[in-house]
């Protein structure tokens, strides 16, 4: 077996390959990070991220243009949003920590906002770990870092991920804040908007631990982050205190998986390329040689997912009516199946699934036979 940093080389090279000649890597950031840990099945976003393909410009090449991401509006409100949380030295936002985490310190006056300006990603990681590393070791006080540069090992390379802040209490312990423009009605959010930003917040997370693993004390990383949001129809800033150990694990889960994703490499056929520059047929070919697992929230968490869908639809997969009904259906796998087992003609009996089918098409039989037009009365 070669040494490590010979099959990292190795990896590399093999990764630059899939993205295509002179094609710059695309850069992972949280989100797309967090969008691993929400489908962690598909081994086709796996190797795509991994070898860091634009899945926007590959989208777009295969005739299925993404629609994903932020509306301008969206993006602007959310700056201003986040800009009045932070205002006046992050008095509010440090009020809400305290309130929603931390009751037993004492409350946060005159909180330490350092300046976190560097040259690069590298510089702005680098000024970011001292800055931490300086709130350790002045215990009792606050401490607010508006957006942090953190850095996470993705297969073998650093993905920078810039939180929008990170909160040191008074105790040495860390917190992640994420700041989002939904409304939080009634102390309560959209429970989809709450689970993404969980899971990128669980990003965060991560690479915060690597920092704290490479202090010594090593201070405590919280897994109960600080979601801030408008309070219901107003522009006032509310907040949740959000555990995010279950997501912190799903993603640490996949990326190691992502780590070995020579073994998906290795996989594919000689001469496979992801570059959108190449002609249709081929580059279809190239992504319908990994497999994909589609599902209906990847609507919104990945630019392929048009594409995927009408795969999904084509092949008549009963993932493309959502991962609750696939898991109701058992080795049912594709919608012809279901209803040849719903109308007896396949599947075995003893099945509870196609028992359940057939039971349902006999009660559907059953009611429609019963049921009799309503009488017209005959006009005046």
């Amino acid at each position: 077996m070669p040494p490590p940093r010979r099959r990292e080389k190795a990896l590399r090279h093999r990764l630059a390959e899939l993205r295509g000649p002179e094609i710059p890597a695309k850069a992972l950031d949280a989100r797309a990070l967090a969008a691993l840990a929400a489908n962690p099945g598909c081994r086709r976003r796996a190797i795509l991220d991994g070898a860091g393909v634009n899945k926007a410009a590959l989208a777009s090449a295969l005739g299925s243009p993404s629609v994903f991401g932020q509306s301008q509006f969206a993006f602007v409100r959310g700056n201003a949003f986040e800009a009045k949380v932070k205002a006046d030295g992050g008095t509010e936002l440090l009020r809400l920590a305290h309130e929603k985490l931390d009751r037993a310190a004492e409350p946060p006056a005159g909180a330490l906002v350092p300046d976190l300006t560097a040259q690069g990603p590298q510089g702005r990681t680098a000024r970011t770990e001292l800055a931490l590393r300086e709130a350790a070791e002045a215990p009792g006080t606050w401490t607010l870092l508006d957006h942090p540069m953190l850095a996470l090992d993705v297969a073998g390379s650093p993905a920078f991920l810039e939180p929008d802040a990170v909160v040191v209490h008074p105790d040495g312990s860390w917190t992640v804040v994420e700041i989002k423009s939904f409304p939080m009605l009634d102390g309560a959010a959209d429970p989809a908007k709450v689970g993404a930003a969980a899971r990128q917040a669980a990003v965060y997370v991560l690479a915060l631990e690597q920092v704290a693993a490479r202090l010594d004390p090593a201070p405590r990383v919280r897994h109960r982050v600080l979601l801030v949001c408008p309070k219901d129809f107003s522009n006032l800033p509310t907040a949740s205190a959000v555990d995010v150990r279950k997501q912190r694990a799903v993603t640490a889960r996949q990326l190691t998986r992502l780590t070995r994703i020579e073994e998906i490499a290795d996989a594919l056929p000689e001469g496979t390329c992801f570059s959108p520059e190449l002609p249709a047929e081929l580059l279809t070919e190239a992504v319908e040689s990994v497999p994909a697992t589609y599902a209906p929230e990847c609507l919104s968490a990945c630019e392929l997912a048009f594409h995927c869908r009408d795969r999904s639809r084509a092949a008549g997969a009963v993932t493309s009516l959502g991962r609750p009904v696939r898991a109701e259906l058992g080795g049912l796998t594709t919608v012809e199946d279901v209803l040849a087992a719903a109308r007896g003609e396949a599947g075995d009996p003893d099945d509870p699934a196609v028992a359940a089918l057939r039971r349902a098409a006999a009660l559907r039989a059953e009611a429609l036979a019963t049921t009799t037009a309503p009488e017209v009365a005959p006009c005046p």
